[in-house]
């Protein structure tokens, strides 16, 4: 089990309510369960987000198999309006 950070961008932070809070999971599957029970809303921007775990794109890569090591910053990044 590893804990760190988990930093909240745009939606993703207005949904959490907060830009950050600190975790403790040992995969990325594990903690999108544990930061989504109970936030619906949250939950829903969630499964459209991509995700930064250290500063390296998680990309389509299975969220169960993405370990996560001690001291781990993990970024939830909705999709961004563009133009």
């Amino acid at each position: 089990m590893a804990t760190g950070t988990i930093r909240y961008w745009a939606a993703a932070k207005d949904a959490a309510g907060l830009a950050e809070e600190p975790f403790d999971a040992a995969t990325l599957g594990e903690l999108m369960t544990k930061i989504t029970e109970n936030r619906d809303k949250l939950a829903s921007v969630v499964r459209r987000s991509s995700f930064l775990v250290d500063g390296d794109p998680v990309g389509k890569r299975d969220h169960d198999q993405i370990v996560l090591g001690e001291g781990a910053t993990v970024e939830v990044l909705p999709p961004f309006a563009g133009g």
